[in-house]
Parts: C-alpha cells; structure tokens; sequence
C-alpha cells in the first residue's frame, strides 16, 4: 500500500465539507476496497499527527474524504480552497465502537426489551456515534 499526497478543491456535499479520493487513488491505498475506508489524514501539514477518518465510497470505486470543523480549523481552510492533503490507510484501525457503553445506558437498555431491540438494529457506525456522543458528556443531569 502506498500514501498518497494530492492537491485538491475542497467542495461541499449535503453541507458536509469534502474531497473526492478518485477510484485510483483509493486503490492505491487499498485495492479493492468498497466499506468505508480508515486512512490517516493531514490538511495542509496539520495536525502533526494525522486524524482517524473513515472515507465514505461513492459507489463507483472513488470516496468522500468529508473535512470536519476540526480538521478544517486547524488546517485554516474553507471550501472553495485548494488543500494539500496526505493520506494513509490506517492499519491500526479496529472496527466497531471506540467507547464503552455507558452503564447507565446499559441498565436501562436491559430494562426496555423495546428499546434494547432496536438498539440492536442500529448499524454498528450510528451506535458507535451515539456511544460517541455520550462520552462528550460532563455531568449525570447531561
């Protein structure tokens, strides 16, 4: 697998910020890759160690790399702005959630046949953003 380095325009999708990865490029990294893709990512250089993001396929071998406030403030870039960006795949990239379910939630899960049922339904990638929501949270009234 090789990293990539490219010029590209950052656009915007659905309000969400982006770079197209093209299908060559994408298989470069990971040949034949069609689930969302882990890469470590730099914006202009920034951050000194690169982020975790998951590119999102297109459909046609090409991916989204959506560009989150984060990534874009410390890169000091907007859409419309031609952006360096370095990409790697992430092999220490481990799939399902990276936080642990709240107790709380748990019990309360245990308690709600109902609710705990459709938790189970949820694709892994919403119940790992919501688990990720619950770990920003600062107090129990939260």
């Amino acid at each position: 697998m090789t990293k990539l380095h490219f010029a590209q325009v950052m656009e915007i999708r659905d309000g969400n910020p982006y770079v197209l990865v093209t299908k060559d490029q994408a298989g470069q990294l990971a040949p034949d890759w069609h689930k969302p893709m882990p890469v470590l990512v730099q914006v202009n250089d920034k951050p000194d160690d690169p982020w975790r993001i998951n590119m999102m396929p297109v459909g046609d071998g090409s991916f989204y790399l959506y560009l989150h406030g984060d990534v874009r403030k410390a890169s000091q870039t907007g859409v419309g702005d031609t952006v360096e960006i370095k990409l790697d795949f992430d092999q220490e990239y481990h799939n399902g959630p990276m936080h642990p379910i709240p107790d709380w939630f748990s019990q309360a899960l245990d308690q709600n046949p109902v609710a705990k049922e459709n938790w189970n339904k949820l694709i892994p990638s919403r119940q790992k953003e919501i688990l990720r929501y619950f770990s920003w949270l600062k107090s129990e009234e939260a």
